[in-house]
């Protein structure tokens, strides 16, 4: 009987591993990403955990939440049924774990069905090693029923204090942005003072009027504006283009930070710009001709526990 009830664990054991694969090697459009995808992509440095609890506010992401969760949750079983046929402590269940996923996890890069990622690693071994915590709690007992019941609670008690572990750490890992604050709010280390008038003007057929603040020079002249941050991390939004009056001399304007340059416009097209930019500790705007800034603002990027 019970070299019976093994050879259906085992049997099952191999069936749910061979489902694994499938969904690892040809899910989620993988067969199509090999055939025209013939470059590489692996990551070897670990990052934040993504899992979460599902929001109604992040539900447009819910396919990407479904595949961190089976990420997750598709491993639980391996960690049950491993040690049920096989007598072994976690060390050494862990370890031969990780190395078989390692392995997986090449073959996938190298036969172009996925890519390495060493995050999937990670979330695939915490799925396996709450099976086989919930297996060591559950099958205590020498009830099979009761062994069921104790096993699936724990499975879903742990899951949920991995998920919000998880949750909690990419919360305090993660920098929010804060308030969107106009540049001209701050003190300036420079003389040149900005348009404070806001006048109007064209750029092509369009009437241009800046709402916040308006950065800018005239025919040949050059100015600069700088402002101290203090090693903030920001992001820097603004509107740019060179107005229709552009004269024959060179028209452009730089952003620099702390004297390296990171954004130059000199384009006749106007648009509008984005920059992330890291530890600032004086930011330079420099604007020769007729090229315009304006509605220049930042929101500074900071953890929470700031």
């Amino acid at each position: 009987m019970r070299k019976k009830t093994h050879k259906i664990i085992l049997t099952i054991l191999i069936l749910y591993a061979a489902l694994i694969l499938f969904f690892l090697f040809f899910s989620f459009g993988r067969l199509d990403t090999s055939v025209s995808d013939h470059d590489y992509g692996f990551n070897l440095i670990p990052s934040l955990i993504h899992l979460r609890f599902p929001t109604i506010t992040n539900f447009e992401h819910f396919q990407l939440f479904f595949f961190n969760l089976g990420n997750f949750a598709g491993f639980i079983p391996f960690g049950i049924l491993v040690p049920i046929l096989y007598r072994c402590n976690f060390i050494r269940f862990i370890s031969l774990f990780v190395l078989i996923i390692l392995i997986v996890e090449t073959v996938q890069m190298l036969t172009y069905f996925g890519s390495f990622d060493i995050n999937d690693a990670i979330v695939n071994s915490l799925g396996a090693s709450v099976g086989f915590v919930a297996y060591k709690i559950g099958f205590r007992s020498t009830n099979i029923w009761k062994r069921l019941v104790v096993t699936t609670m724990s499975v879903v008690i742990l899951s949920i204090a991995v998920i919000g572990f998880s949750e909690l750490m990419n919360k305090s890992f993660t920098k929010i942005e804060g308030p969107i604050i106009a540049l001209n709010e701050l003190d300036s280390n420079s003389d040149a003072p900005i348009d404070k008038d806001l006048q109007s003007f064209k750029i092509g057929h369009e009437k241009i009027e800046p709402k916040i603040n308006l950065y800018g020079s005239e025919g040949d002249h050059i100015k600069t504006f700088s402002y101290g941050f203090g090693g903030k991390d920001i992001v820097l939004s603004l509107n740019h283009g060179i107005s229709n009056n552009a004269s024959d001399y060179e028209d452009w304007a730089i952003i620099s930070v702390d004297g390296i340059e990171v954004e130059t416009y000199s384009n006749k097209d106007h648009g509008s710009s984005e920059i992330n930019l890291d530890k600032v500790n004086e930011l330079t705007i420099t604007t020769k001709g007729n090229v315009k800034l304006w509605d220049v603002t930042y929101k500074e990027m900071k953890y929470w526990w700031n």
